[in-house]
C-alpha cells in the first residue's frame, strides 16, 4: 500500500471477480477458506498461517503487483512510499461487501499507546476512503510527515490491517511492506533503514510466508537486499518467488540481461524463478485505472514485440495474469504442506492455555463458590499439616514431602521437630552449665572455648574451669553463704545459690530452640499453603491469615517457658531417686579416692613400695593406724565437696527435667499441637462474607484474564475443528 495525499482519488475496478477467481481452485478454496476462518478467529496472532508477503526496495512496483494479484486498487503517489506493514485479509461471503481498517500495536510500544491505537477502527465506505484511513493511521502511529507530526520516525513497526468481506471471490491475506532502504539520507535516517529491515525480516522469517521479491528492472539485481534476506530465511527456496517489474523504463540494449534474469538463466537465480510484469503507466492511471483484461493484453502485446520479442521469453513466465495462475498452483502446495503444522501448533497452544487456566486456580464468581473453594484449601492445608506432625509422608502427599538429598526435608515435620529436640538435649547436656569442668591440661593448653568445644556458638556466657578452679568457686560461695550451721555442714542456701548460677543459660538456649521450631513451622505454613494454591493474591491473604495465631502459638510458649524457668529459680526440689543415687555414688568416689591416696602414701613411705599385710594381729591394726594418720579431714573441704556432689547431682536431674518439659510443655503444646488448627474448614465455615471476598475473591486482572483465556481456548478448539475437515 502506498501512502497518498489525503485528497487523493483512488480508482474502483469495475468487476474485479474474474481475475480474483484465478488466484483459486476448488481445492485450495477450500483451504482458504479453512485459513480465513482462523484469521477471523484471531489465531492468527498467534499462530503463524499461510499468507503472501509483497517486499522489495523503495519505489520497486510493489502497490502495482499487488493490486494486479487481488484486483484491488491501492492508493498510489510518486516518491511517496510506504511507510508501515499493511495486511490486506480477504474474506469472501455473499453478504454486502465491508472494509475495516484496525491497527495492530508493536510489541515494542508502551502500554497507554497500546491501548490509544487498539482503539483504532474505521468502516470504510469503499475504497476512495482508503487514503483518509492511511492518514489517520499515520497521525495516530506518530510518523513523521502525516498531519499534525512534524517529528518523529519516518516509519512505524505498527501494522494497519484492511478487512475486506464480501464478494472478493477468494480467502487471502496479502501483506504490503515498507520498501527496503538502500542507504539513510536526510529523510531517511540510520534507524529508519533498521526499522524497515526488522519489519520486513519479521514477515520472511516465517515458514509460513511466501515471499513475493519485487526487483526493479532498471537496478542491478545484485543490489536488491530483497534476495538476500529471503536467501538467508528461505535457504531451501520453497517460498520466495521473484518478481521483475518496470522493464519499460530499462536503458535501450539491455533487455537481454533482464530476459536472462527472468529465465532464470543469470548469476542469481531462484528455486522458484522470477517472473516479468509491465506495471501500468501513469497516464493510464491518470485516466481512470486499468482493468486486468486490458492489462493482460496491454502485458502480451508489449512482451510480443520487439526488443523483448527476440529474447525467447517463457510467456508462462510473463504478465500479470501469468503470475496468479502459478501463485494459485504454489498456494495449493504450500498450503497443503503448512496445514498440517498449522494444526500441531493450535493443539500445542491449546494445552499451553489449557495450563494457564489450571494455573489460575479454580473459578468462583459467587459467595458459595468462594467458600467452598477455601474449605477446599483448608482441608489439603489441615492433611497436609496433620501428615507432617504425625510422620505419614506418603498418605497425604507424596509430592510435598519427597526426599531431600543432603537434610531432613522441612516439609517432614516430625522427623524435623525429632532432630531439633535431639540437638537442643545434646547442647544441654554439653554446654548448658554456666561453669564447664575439663581436665587441668585441656584448660591450660586452651586459650578460648571454641578449642575445646569445636562449636563457636557456645562460647556464649560459659566460662571453662578445671577442677580446681570449680572447687575454688564453690568455696568461695560457701564462704558468703555461711549461716548458724556448724563446720562441715552447710546452709541450705548453698545448692541453690550453685544451681541457679550453673542453670543461669538454661533460658537463652531454650529460647535459642524455640525460636529456630518457631521459623522451620512459619516456612512450613508458607510452603504448604503454596503447595495447595498458585493463586499469589490467595495466596499472600493465607499467608497473613495464619501469621496471626502462629504468633500468638509462640506467645503462649514462650510465657510457658518463663513459667518452667520461673520454677528453676525457686528452691531445688526434686524427689527423682537417681539424685540420691548419684549423691551416694559421689560420696563412695571421694572416700574411695581418699583411701587411694592413702595406701599409695602407706605403701611408699613405711613398706617402701612393697607392701604384705598377713592376715595377723600385727599388719591390720598397723596399716589401719597409717591411714588414720594420713586421712585428715578439713571440715571446710568436705562441705564443699559434699555441697559440688549435691549440686552435679541435681544438675543433671533438673536439666533432663527441664529438656522434657520444654520439647513436651513449650514445644509440642503450644507450637505443634495448634499447628493444625491454624487453617482448617471449621475456620472457613465461620467466616464472614467479606472475609471471604477478601481471602479468596479472584483479581479483577484474573477474572479477565481467564475470560480472554477460555475465549480463545474456544476459538482453537473450533479452529482445530475446521481444519479436519
Amino acid at each position: 500500500m502506498m501512502v497518498g495525499e489525503t485528497s487523493g482519488e483512488v480508482v474502483q475496478p469495475a468487476d474485479s471477480g474474474p481475475s480474483l477467481s484465478q488466484l483459486q481452485s476448488d481445492k485450495s478454496s477450500r483451504r482458504l477458506e479453512q485459513i480465513a476462518g482462523l484469521r477471523a478467529r484471531g489465531i492468527g496472532d498467534h499462530v503463524d498461517l499461510p499468507q503472501l508477503v509483497v517486499c522489495g526496495d523503495q519505489s520497486a512496483g510493489k502497490s502495482s503487483v499487488l493490486e494486479g494479484i487481488t484486483g484491488l486498487p491501492f492508493p498510489r503517489q510518486d516518491g511517496v512510499c510506504t511507510k508501515f506493514a499493511t495486511e490486506i485479509i480477504l474474506q469472501h461471503s455473499e453478504g454486502p461487501r465491508s472494509i475495516v481498517a484496525i491497527i495492530l500495536p508493536s510489541s515494542s510500544r508502551a502500554e497507554a499507546s497500546k491501548s490509544k491505537l487498539e482503539a483504532y477502527k474505521k468502516v470504510l465506505g469503499n475504497f476512495n476512503e482508503l487514503p483518509i484511513a492511511i492518514a489517520e493511521v499515520g497521525t495516530l502511529m506518530g510518523i513523521r510527515g502525516f498531519p499534525d507530526v512534524e517529528s518523529g520516525p519516518a516509519f512505524a513497526e505498527d501494522v494497519l490491517r484492511i478487512e475486506v468481506s464480501g464478494q472478493t471471490g477468494l480467502y487471502l491475506t496479502v501483506v504490503d511492506l515498507p520498501g527496503l532502504i538502500g542507504v539513510a539520507n536526510e529523510e531517511q535516517t540510520d534507524d529508519d533503514v533498521h526499522t524497515v529491515q526488522r519489519l520486513v525480516e519479521s514477515y520472511v522469517k516465517s515458514a509460513r510466508t511466501i515471499v513475493l521479491a519485487v526487483v526493479q528492472a532498471t537496478n542491478d539485481i545484485a543490489n536488491q537486499r530483497i534476495i538476500q534476506i529471503s536467501r538467508r530465511f528461505d535457504k531451501a527456496g520453497e517460498r520466495t518467488v521473484g518478481i521483475i517489474t518496470k522493464p519499460d523504463l530499462i536503458n535501450v540494449g539491455t533487455e537481454k540481461r533482464i530476459a536472462l534474469l527472468a529465465k532464470n538463466e543469470d548469476t542469481t537465480k531462484l528455486r522458484l524463478g522470477f517472473f516479468l510484469v509491465k506495471n501500468p503507466t501513469p497516464s493510464e492511471m491518470e485516466l481512470g485505472g486499468i482493468k486486468p483484461e486490458q492489462r493482460q493484453r496491454d502485458e502480451t502485446k508489449y512482451f510480443d514485440s520487439p526488443p523483448w520479442k527476440e529474447q525467447a521469453l517463457n510467456m508462462d513466465r510473463v504478465g500479470i495474469i501469468s503470475l496468479r495462475t502459478y501463485l494459485q498452483s504454489l498456494l495449493d502446495k504450500h498450503i497443503e504442506r503448512e496445514l498440517p503444522k498449522v494444526r500441531g501448533e493450535i493443539r500445542d497452544l491449546m494445552r499451553e492455555k489449557e495450563r494457564e487456566m489450571m494455573a489460575l486456580g479454580e473459578e468462583r464468581p459467587t459467595i458459595g463458590h468462594l467458600r467452598m473453594y477455601l474449605s477446599r484449601l483448608a482441608m489439603q492445608s489441615h492433611n497436609l499439616t496433620k501428615a507432617a506432625l504425625d510422620g505419614n509422608y506418603y498418605d497425604a502427599d507424596a509430592s510435598f514431602f519427597g526426599r531431600s538429598q543432603n537434610e531432613t526435608n522441612p516439609a517432614r515435620l516430625r522427623a524435623l521437630v525429632h532432630r531439633l529436640n535431639t540437638e537442643f538435649s545434646n547442647y544441654m547436656r554439653n554446654n548448658g552449665q554456666k561453669r564447664k569442668v575439663v581436665n587441668a591440661r585441656r584448660h591450660r593448653d586452651s586459650e578460648t572455648f571454641e578449642d575445646i568445644s569445636g562449636e563457636e556458638d557456645l562460647a556464649k556466657g560459659q566460662v571453662v574451669v578445671d577442677e580446681a578452679e570449680m572447687k575454688a568457686w564453690v568455696k568461695e560461695v560457701y564462704n558468703n553463704s555461711r549461716g548458724r550451721e556448724l563446720p562441715g555442714n552447710y546452709n541450705h542456701v548453698l545448692l541453690s545459690e550453685l544451681f541457679h548460677v550453673q542453670s543461669s543459660r538454661w533460658q537463652q538456649i531454650a529460647q535459642d530452640h524455640l525460636n529456630d521450631v518457631y521459623d522451620r513451622l512459619e516456612y512450613f505454613l508458607k510452603t504448604s499453603l503454596r503447595h495447595i494454591t498458585t493463586d499469589e493474591r490467595v495466596l499472600a491473604e493465607l499467608q497473613e491469615f495464619t501469621e496471626v495465631p502462629l504468633r500468638r502459638s509462640k506467645q503462649y510458649a514462650e510465657k510457658e517457658l518463663e513459667s518452667l524457668c520461673e520454677d528453676e529459680k525457686h528452691q531445688p526440689i526434686t524427689y527423682n531417686h537417681y539424685y540420691t543415687d548419684n549423691v551416694q555414688n559421689a560420696r563412695l568416689d571421694s572416700t574411695r579416692k581418699q583411701i587411694e591416696k592413702a595406701m599409695d602414701e602407706v605403701n611408699t613411705e613405711e613398706w617402701h613400695g612393697k607392701m604384705h599385710i598377713s592376715n595377723n594381729s600385727v599388719d591390720a591394726p598397723r596399716l589401719l593406724a597409717s591411714l588414720q594418720k594420713r586421712v585428715i579431714v578439713d571440715m571446710d573441704a568436705q562441705a564443699c565437696t559434699e555441697a559440688l556432689a549435691n549440686l552435679s547431682a541435681y544438675y543433671k536431674v533438673a536439666m533432663k527435667t527441664f529438656v522434657d518439659n520444654v520439647c513436651k510443655q513449650v514445644i509440642e503444646r503450644h507450637l505443634l499441637r495448634r499447628l493444625a488448627w491454624i487453617f482448617c474448614p471449621e475456620q472457613v465455615a465461620a467466616f464472614k462474607d467479606e472475609d471471604l471476598q477478601r481471602i479468596a475473591a479472584e483479581a479483577p486482572e484474573n477474572v479477565e484474564i481467564r475470560r480472554h483465556l477460555r475465549e480463545l481456548h474456544k476459538k482453537l478448539d473450533s479452529s482445530l475443528q475446521d481444519l479436519r475437515r
